[in-house]
């Protein structure tokens, strides 16, 4: 009887041991291999996204998923005759995601930084972007430095927070309890901000400028820019181990370039093609 629960105690032990082992193998494997291949077998690529985040990746009112990068990444993958199909995510777990393989890409105005490098490999950047300041004119906020005290919203696993930990003089030491209110999206920012819950908004301009161009009282919005805080670049996120992958994502940007595809995504989602950085 003693024999017998010997080996059930062991079992227990070494079972679970031995799978989680076998997790981590697989999840390593995951990040160092070259998917291309099977990308291109099944011609299907799966673009992890935040579908709240215009107006690079949204849901129009019919449900439809549009946007910038869905077009970019869809223009990029036809040249190779693959699917681009695009999967909601949190994006605090984004990496997670990735890491696991859930997704393929990282594909949302996702912004280059020291920080992510040391988790995923970046394409080329091929957009310009920074963190801007965003309150309403009611709130009598003229600068950053009259969030002094004052209730401040942030996207969780945004460039935003990391430049608000990474900068915290320039906004972080001045806002209420030093320490900003997280939203898991954008639209739940703007909600509070109008409800004068929050005051503020640190946020990409990319969004900012196209979310408030679109609202009946866009002129009741303010924006103020930084020159502490840098200027950011977007880039497509990959696993490390995916080198043809970015290969062909960067070439194809090339392409797009070249033929004046590029510039049409650029005017019909900006009216201008000044942020996009060419090529190399």
């Amino acid at each position: 009887m003693r024999k017998i629960k010997y080996w059930l105690v062991l079992l227990i032990l070494v079972v679970p041991a031995f799978v989680l082992s076998g997790c981590q193998s697989v999840t390593q494997r995951a990040n160092t291999q070259d998917t291309w291949n099977r990308i291109e077998k099944r011609k299907r690529v799966v673009i992890g996204l935040d579908d709240s985040f215009v107006p690079m990746g949204f849901r129009q009112k019919n449900g439809r998923l549009v946007g910038y990068d869905v077009d970019l990444a869809r223009a990029v993958f036809k040249q190779y005759g693959i699917k681009a199909d695009f999967q909601p995510i949190d994006w605090s777990m984004k990496e997670t995601e990735l890491k696991n393989g859930t997704i393929d890409l990282l594909w949302n105005g996702y912004s280059i930084n020291p920080t992510r490098r040391k988790k995923v490999a970046f394409s080329r950047p091929y957009l310009k972007n920074e963190q801007i300041l965003v309150t309403k004119k009611a709130s009598n906020i003229l600068d950053f430095a009259d969030m002094k005290g004052k209730s401040l919203g942030v996207q969780n696993g945004s460039t935003g927070l990391t430049a608000l930990d990474e900068r915290p003089k320039v906004l972080k030491d001045l806002i209420k309890n030093k320490k900003p209110i997280l939203y898991d999206t954008f639209p739940d920012a703007f909600i509070d901000l109008n409800a004068n819950r929050i005051q503020g908004i640190l946020m990409d301009q990319v969004y900012a400028n196209y979310y408030i161009k679109h609202q009946k009282d866009s002129s009741s919005y303010r924006t103020y820019t930084s020159k502490t805080l840098p200027v950011e670049y977007y880039a497509v996120g990959m696993r490390k181990g995916d080198k043809t992958l970015r290969q062909k994502i960067n070439a194809g940007l090339g392409r797009l370039q070249k033929n004046g595809e590029l510039r049409k995504i650029n005017q019909k989602w900006f009216g201008t093609n000044s942020n996009y950085l060419g090529a190399d």
